[in-house]
C-alpha cells in the first residue's frame, strides 16, 4: 500500500499559469494564447509552464513572462494554488497562479503575437482550458484589492500620463464609472503626482496635462502607512 502510494506521488506535476494584465487603448486587457500541448491543444489558455526541478515557482513565472513579453522587472505574485484533484484530465497537477502587471508597448506585443499570444480586453475574454477563466477572475479581484492601497497605475499606465488616463483605468479595473470631478479632487488631494509642463493633446485641441507619480513622496506615506482608497470596491 505504502509502495503504491508513492508511486502515485511520483506523477504529481508542478506547473505556474500566468494572469498578464496589461492596459492599452483605455482598455484593461489579459494576455492568452494557444494551448501547445495535449489535451485541448489549440484552445485559448493562460501563458504557464510547468516548474523545472531547478527552480521555484516564482522563478518559473518570471521565466513564463521573460519570454512571452521580454520584461523581467515587472510587478508579479503569487496569486494563489489551484489543487483539485480533476482540474486537468492529462495529468495530476497543481498550478500556482502568478498574476502580473505590465505596460504595454508594441515591442512587448509584437513579441507576445510571435509566440502566438494575444491580448483580450477584461469583458470579453473567451472560454479558456482547465480551471482558467476562474484564475482569471480570481486575478481581476486580485487586482480590485490591491488597488486599494496601493497606485495601480505605477505599473500599467506609461511614465506620463493623464488623470483621464488614469481614472480610466480605475474604471477598467472596477467596471463602474466613476464621478470625474471627485476622482480629481480626491487624486491631487493625495499629493503623489507631478504636473509636467507637457499636454496630451490626442484627445482634443486644448490638450490635458501630463503627469508622473512622485516615487520620493509616495514611499514616504506608503511607510505611514498610506492608503491610495480612491475607489472602493
Amino acid at each position: 500500500m505504502e509502495e503504491s502510494r508513492y508511486a502515485l506521488a511520483s506523477k504529481l506535476y508542478v506547473a505556474v499559469d500566468c494572469i498578464i494584465f496589461g492596459f492599452d487603448d483605455g482598455e484593461l486587457k489579459i494576455l492568452v494564447f494557444n494551448r501547445q500541448v495535449a489535451p485541448l491543444k489549440g484552445m485559448w489558455s493562460l501563458i504557464g509552464s510547468f516548474v523545472l526541478i531547478n527552480e521555484s515557482a516564482e522563478a518559473a513565472g518570471k521565466r513564463v513572462l521573460k519570454d512571452f513579453t521580454g520584461l523581467d522587472d515587472i510587478f508579479m505574485e503569487e496569486l494563489k494554488t489551484y489543487s483539485d484533484v480533476a482540474r486537468d484530465s492529462g495529468a495530476r497537477c497543481i498550478s500556482i497562479g502568478q498574476y502580473a502587471l505590465i505596460r504595454l508597448t508594441e515591442k512587448n506585443t509584437n513579441l507576445a503575437a510571435k509566440y502566438g499570444a494575444k491580448w483580450f480586453e477584461v469583458s470579453k475574454v473567451p472560454d479558456l482550458v482547465l480551471d482558467h477563466n476562474q484564475m482569471v477572475a480570481d486575478g481581476l479581484q486580485r487586482l480590485r484589492n490591491v488597488a486599494q492601497f496601493y497606485p495601480i497605475g505605477l505599473e500599467l499606465l506609461p511614465k506620463k500620463f493623464t488623470i483621464p488616463q488614469l481614472q480610466k483605468l480605475y474604471e477598467e479595473i472596477f467596471q463602474k464609472k466613476m464621478d470625474t470631478r471627485n476622482f480629481r479632487k480626491k487624486l491631487l488631494s493625495l499629493n503623489i503626482l507631478i504636473q509636467l509642463d507637457e499636454k496630451d493633446k490626442s484627445g482634443s485641441k486644448k490638450g490635458a496635462f501630463l503627469y508622473e507619480f512622485d516615487y520620493a513622496k509616495y514611499r514616504k506615506l506608503k511607510n505611514k502607512g498610506f492608503s491610495f482608497s480612491l475607489f472602493k470596491a
